[in-house]
């Protein structure tokens, strides 16, 4: 093993978290290498391109796609090492100062810490479980939207009580020509502002409902309606639609952090129990995101970039103490002025 393969750290996931790591170390003057298990680069706002994002700061809302573009370019600007398509299985803590990041197709990667930005790992769109719903994925039954002009004028159906199912419904109710909104309570998990927009507006509001049955159309490849049912009145009734956008949150596989040989302490078995400096149990291995659990944790876009700055500088400091002060300033950093004259 050459120094010239050991970077000072090994960045494990391609999300927002990932990419913002990616940048600040290298702000940091830190050398790089960013693993990610898809083709490219994004995390789950790849099942977000047309959503407004409207919670990172200094930022007005910014549809998914365009705050993705942004974060990977910014991500390249000090020529961090990518590898897509690239499963991790193992980390193995060679010394105090040494990692080695193990992928599933045999390769090794050396570093001096590891940053682990899985977020919610390997995730699919939780999917309906009512029977054939399959057959309608290709026609009318969606699981992400890519061109909210697709429903312009058309009777839509949004089932979900979360962020994202409060937020398309918004985005589409001045669009569609009828909009129906069905969640199994009357809880919703979604910002204030969002929720009261919504309630405040046209969108029919179906509460304590469920699916019990997709109805098909003459050519039996379409959704035609719905069988809905309430839980609290117990009655049935239909709802005719053209598209039915199904929002539920998502399935996951199994991570690698999940291993017991990793020696990581974790919370209901998936979420990386750490600090609010993104410390986790084993010492120079750190984590940032949604996949790190720690008293006061946001888990919004905005709280990992928060985690992204605390891991590297923790690493900084514990890798190479005396080059720099513990933070640095964008405005005071000579390379990045350089690059805004190139």
């Amino acid at each position: 093993m050459h120094d010239s393969n050991v970077t000072d750290c090994t960045i494990i996931g391609g999300g927002p978290a990932g990419l913002y790591a990616s940048f600040y170390a290298g702000m940091r003057d830190m050398s790089v290498r960013l693993i990610e298990i898809k083709a490219s680069l994004g995390g789950k706002l790849h099942f977000y391109p047309e959503k407004k994002i409207w919670d990172i700061g200094g930022m007005p809302p910014t549809h998914g796609l365009n705050v993705m573009e942004q974060l990977i370019d910014q991500s390249s600007t000090f020529e961090p090492e990518i590898i897509l398509n690239t499963r991790i299985v193992n980390i193995e803590k060679i010394n105090d100062q040494l990692f080695k990041v193990i992928s599933e197709d045999g390769g090794s990667y050396f570093s001096r810490s590891v940053i682990i930005a899985t977020g919610g790992g390997i995730v699919y769109p939780r999917k309906l479980k009512t029977d054939k719903a399959h057959q309608y994925e290709k026609t009318n039954l969606h699981y992400t939207i890519y061109r909210l002009n697709d429903f312009k004028d058309k009777k839509v159906v949004i089932v979900g009580g979360g962020n994202s199912a409060i937020d398309w419904a918004n985005e589409l109710k001045d669009t569609t020509a009828e909009l129906h909104l069905i969640h199994r309570s009357d809880t919703f998990r979604a910002h204030e502002s969002q929720l009261r927009k919504l309630k405040e507006s046209n969108v029919h509001i179906h509460a304590y409902t469920s699916i019990e049955k997709l109805v098909p159309g003459a050519s039996n490849n379409r959704i035609q309606a719905i069988e809905v049912k309430n839980t609290q009145s117990e009655t049935s009734y239909q709802l005719s639609l053209d598209d039915l956008i199904v929002n539920i949150g998502f399935d996951s596989e199994p991570n690698f952090h999940q291993t017991d040989g990793l020696d990581l302490s974790l919370k209901d078995n998936y979420y990386i129990e750490g600090t609010s400096l993104a410390h986790t149990s084993l010492k120079g291995v750190y984590a940032i995101g949604d996949i790190i659990n720690y008293e006061g944790k946001v888990r919004l876009i905005a709280g990992a970039f928060h985690d992204a700055v605390n891991a590297v500088n923790q690493i900084k400091e514990s890798v190479l103490p005396s080059e720099t002060p513990q933070t640095i300033m964008s405005s005071f950093h000579e390379g990045l002025q350089n690059k805004s004259t190139d």
